[in-house]
């Protein structure tokens, strides 16, 4: 049993937190805000390359800028750059950027630690932007210890199954409309070698926090596991967690994408266009793509809930979405670009000029009673709201949770810790180990971490 003195006091974790998140960092020199800060009519933006949001730099002069005279000044950079890059300037509250895009998973965090703005006041006085109108898993995702709204989400998705209907009618499979994780590992075997070198299955086994671990953790909540119990001791070798993770591994090593240990999402989803599974596993965002007009895949798919065991949904939730920075120099100014490019209006624009598909969806429910983008998404729009309403942020499992998050856990250290435990979990699905000896170095990492949090 581990006894308090070793538990390190609230403060101390504080600081650990920033060190955590600036961590990558830390082997460089950093000088301060360096270059020209916001002010006056303008504001800076860092935001990641998605193509969403290269879209949104296209519109922004024309639009934006044209109606309210705010320049907006872009620094668009690939996500692990932005990550760093954000963490620095409002960690050290440098004010640089006025606004940047976070996920769900830093929002809390970064608000826990007073780096945020909050959103509220100008929420209230802005009823146009309709905040009721955010699908409520997006909503409290994005909301502090507190209950105060800290960002304002860009696009959001869930994850959901992806499956190949002309070949499940050629081999006589039928997917059922609530499939069970059993269910899945059947099908795929009956659809494995349906084609030429066609697998059953495409999961993700690329080492990452928000690679394999992503899906995975959605199966260890719905057979029952978790990360950490309410204590915030470590579960890693629960029975739950074990048999999900042996799941996971034995179903993408005997049925599953070749080179799986390599693969991501965007393997995945070659695999998948290119006709070499039958079914995945992943981002209800990897629809739009699969629908898009040149997908040779196109209108060949269906689609169907996050598979189950003992949870109702086992879907994830992700958002890119804004934050404004405390240091800004211009928050009211940020504001007003947050509820533009969050607004409906912003939708309508995006799909009259580039198309509804275009449209950065999965966080309004307006969004789903559009006429003109419900024609344009019908195979999968329907699937994807259910998924993220039906997704569980705060109570994803079958016990209570020390912390929120469904494919992660909503703490600073899980980046190096959820980084570590999958490059043991793709070991396994490589062959390299057993599941038996991932696991049970993963368990030793995660107690460092019961060791920082028990008692708190």
């Amino acid at each position: 049993m581990r006894t308090p003195s070793r538990r390190r006091p609230r403060a101390t974790l504080a600081a650990a937190a920033a060190g955590t998140l600036l961590a990558p960092l830390l082997s460089g020199c950093w000088a301060g805000a360096g270059g020209t800060g916001s002010g006056g009519d303008a504001i800076n933006v860092l935001m990641v390359n998605n193509p969403q949001m290269t879209e949104l730099q296209k519109l922004t002069a024309a639009h934006f800028t044209k109606e309210t005279g705010i320049k907006v000044n872009f620094t668009v950079l690939p996500e692990n750059d932005v990550r760093d890059k954000i963490s620095q300037d409002f960690a050290n509250q440098a004010g640089q950027y006025d606004v940047a895009t976070l996920s769900n998973y830093e929002i809390p965090i970064y608000a826990r630690n007073g780096w945020l703005h909050e959103m509220n006041p100008y929420v209230a006085k802005d009823p146009a932007y309709d905040e009721q109108d955010v699908l409520q898993p997006m909503r409290e995702s994005l909301t502090g210890d507190d209950g105060k709204l800290y960002g304002q989400p860009f696009y959001g998705e869930s994850s959901f199954l992806m499956y190949r209907k002309d070949v499940f009618a050629a081999k006589g499979l039928t997917m059922p409309a609530h499939p069970t994780w059993r269910q899945v590992a059947d099908l795929a075997a009956k659809a494995d070698g349906a084609r030429p070198g066609m697998r059953g299955i495409c999961l993700r086994g690329l080492p990452g926090w928000g690679e394999v671990m992503a899906p995975l953790t959605t199966v260890v909540n719905t057979f029952g596991g978790t990360w950490f119990d309410k204590d915030w001791k470590a579960r890693l070798d629960s029975p739950a967690f074990r048999e999900a993770t042996e799941f996971y591994v034995g179903l993408v090593r005997e049925h599953g994408e070749s080179g799986a240990a390599q693969s991501g999402f965007a393997e995945c989803l070659n695999n998948m266009t290119q006709g070499k599974v039958a079914m995945w596993y992943d981002a209800t965002s990897a629809a739009g793509l699969l629908e898009a007009d040149d997908s040779p895949v196109k209108g060949k798919l269906g689609y169907a809930p996050a598979p189950v065991e003992r949870t109702r949904s086992s879907g994830w939730l992700y958002t890119w979405a804004w934050g404004i920075q405390q240091a800004s120099r211009n928050p009211d100014k940020a504001w007003k670009f947050v509820s533009w490019a969050s607004g409906k209006g912003y939708e309508r624009l995006v799909g009259e000029t580039s198309g509804w598909s275009d449209v950065p969806a999965g966080k309004r429910a307006s969004t789903y009673t559009n006429a003109a983008y419900r024609a344009s998404a019908a195979a999968f729009q329907e699937m994807t709201r259910e998924a993220i309403e039906n997704s569980r942020p705060n109570d994803p499992g079958v016990q209570p949770r020390p912390a929120p998050g469904i494919q992660f856990v909503g703490i600073p250290e899980f980046t190096d810790l959820g980084t570590k435990v999958s490059q043991e979990i793709s070991s396994a699905i490589a062959g390299r180990q057993s599941t038996d000896s991932a696991l049970k170095k993963s368990q030793a990492l995660a107690e460092r971490i019961s060791e920082e949090y028990e008692g708190r």
